[in-house]
C-alpha cells in the first residue's frame, strides 16, 4: 500500500516538475489528432511597402554559409487552404532579386491542392508566400511543389504529407506549422517516412518553451528559432536565440537513437526538440512579396497589422523549415541522423554555428542557449549545405 502511495505521489510531483520545467504538458487522453488544428507560427513586421526591407537572399546566405544558386530535386511546402497569387507573388520575388523564373509553364513551380481546395485563409496564405519563396531563394535550381490540405486540421495536413512522400522527386518536406502534442500522435510516425531519402523539416514553435507537434516526431528535423545582428551594411556580427522559439522534451516520443548517441543532458529518455536552427526573429525578419487573398479570415492573419500587395517582413520558425528543406535540396544531406554525428565531432564547427546566449523562457536550465546542444536552439545554425 505504502509503495502505490509513493507510486501516485512521484507521478504527481513529476507532472508538477514536468509544468515548471516543459511548460505546458498535454496529459487529457481525450485530446487526440481528431482535435488537433495546425497554426502558421508566423509573425509580420510593420505594414507593406513598395521596396523589399527586410533580410535579402544574399545576406542569408552569407550568414549561413550557402551558394549562390543550387538545388536538386523538389521541395515540397505543406500549407493549408489556397493561395490563389501564390505563383503571381513568386514571379515578383523572383525578378526582385535576379532568381530563375520559377513558373508551373516552365515545370519549376507547381501547387497540388488536396480535396478541391477553393478556401482562402490570411494567414495561411502569407505562410505559403513566406515559404515558397525563401526556400526558391536558397535553393533556386530546385522545383517547388505547394501542396494544399483542405484545412488545417490534422488528418487533412497528414493526407498532404502523404501526397508529398509518396512522390519520387520530392527531396525534402517543409512544415511551417505545429500545435499541441496529443495522446495518440506516436501512432503517425509512418507519414514521416519514404521509399527514398527525404527529410521532414518542421518548425518549433514561436511561443517560447514547449514541444509541439509535428516538431516532436522522432522522424521529423525540429527547427529552432534565433536573432541575426547584421551591421548597417548588411554584414553578419553575431546570432542569439530568439525569445520565442520553441523549445522543451516531449510528452510523449522516446529518445530516438541519433539523440540516445549524442548523450543529450537532462533528456530523461524523451525526444529533445528542437533540432537545428535557423534566423526567426521578425526584428531580423525575410523580405517577402504578398498579395493578400480578398477573403482572407482575421482569425488567419499573422500576429500584426496587414495591409494590401507589396513587400512584408515575416519572421517565425515558420521561416527556418522551408529554408532548411531547401539546403537539404542543396547537398542532399541534412538528416538527423547526420547533424548529431556531426556536431559530436572535432570539425563541429565545419558544420554548425553554436549559439551560446539568449533564452526562450524563464525555465532555466531548459529555456537557456549555451554550448553544444540546448533546447532553444538544438545543435545551432546551418554553415554549410554538406552534411
Amino acid at each position: 500500500m505504502c509503495d502505490m502511495m509513493f507510486s501516485i505521489m512521484g507521478k504527481i510531483i513529476f507532472l508538477i516538475l514536468a509544468f515548471v520545467v516543459y511548460g505546458p504538458i498535454e496529459t487529457s487522453a481525450s485530446y487526440r489528432l481528431s482535435d488537433f488544428k495546425a497554426h502558421p507560427p508566423i509573425h509580420m513586421l510593420g505594414n507593406a511597402s513598395t521596396a523589399p526591407h527586410g533580410i535579402m537572399p544574399d545576406q542569408i546566405k552569407k550568414v549561413y554559409n550557402l551558394p549562390p544558386s543550387g538545388g536538386h530535386g523538389t521541395i515540397a511546402i505543406i500549407g493549408a487552404y489556397d493561395d490563389p497569387t501564390i505563383e503571381k507573388d513568386l514571379g515578383v520575388f523572383s525578378a526582385q532579386f535576379g532568381l530563375p523564373a520559377c513558373t508551373s509553364k516552365n515545370g519549376c513551380f507547381e501547387k497540388h491542392p488536396i480535396n478541391s481546395v477553393t478556401k482562402t485563409d490570411g494567414g495561411w496564405s502569407y505562410e505559403a508566400s513566406l515559404d515558397v519563396e525563401w526556400s526558391h531563394a536558397v535553393a533556386p535550381r530546385a522545383k517547388i511543389l505547394l501542396v494544399e490540405a483542405k484545412t488545417p486540421s490534422g488528418t487533412n495536413l497528414l493526407s498532404a504529407i502523404d501526397y508529398a512522400r509518396k512522390r519520387a522527386d520530392v527531396v525534402a518536406v517543409s512544415m511551417s506549422w505545429g500545435g499541441s502534442e496529443f495522446s495518440d500522435e506516436t501512432k503517425l510516425e509512418s507519414h514521416f517516412t519514404s521509399d527514398h531519402d527525404i527529410t521532414f523539416f518542421a518548425s518549433s514553435g514561436d511561443d517560447g518553451a514547449g514541444a509541439s507537434w509535428p516538431a516532436a516526431s522522432p522522424r521529423v528535423v525540429a527547427v529552432g528559432g534565433t536573432t541575426i545582428n547584421l551591421s548597417p551594411e548588411g554584414n553578419f556580427l553575431s546570432e542569439k536565440a530568439w525569445s520565442g522559439s520553441g523549445g522543451g522534451v516531449s510528452a510523449y516520443e522516446k529518445q530516438p537513437a541519433y539523440q540516445a548517441a549524442y548523450s543529450i543532458p537532462r533528456a530523461r529518455g524523451m525526444r529533445a526538440i528542437p533540432d537545428v536552427s535557423y534566423d526567426a526573429d521578425p526584428q531580423s525578419g525575410f523580405s517577402v512579396y504578398k498579395n493578400p487573398p480578398s477573403s482572407s479570415s482575421k482569425k488567419g492573419s499573422p500576429r500584426s497589422s496587414s495591409g494590401g500587395a507589396g513587400w512584408y517582413v515575416f519572421g517565425g520558425t515558420s521561416a527556418g523549415a522551408p529554408q532548411w528543406a531547401a539546403i537539404k535540396s542543396l547537398g542532399l544531406s541534412a538528416s538527423n541522423a547526420n547533424f548529431y554525428t556531426d556536431k559530436a565531432t572535432d570539425a563541429n564547427a565545419a558544420f554548425f554555428r553554436d549559439i551560446v546566449s539568449g533564452k526562450n523562457g524563464t525555465c532555466a536550465y531548459y529555456c537557456t542557449a549555451r554550448k553544444h546542444y540546448d533546447y532553444v536552439t538544438g545543435l545551432g545554425s546551418p554553415l554549410t549545405e554538406n552534411f
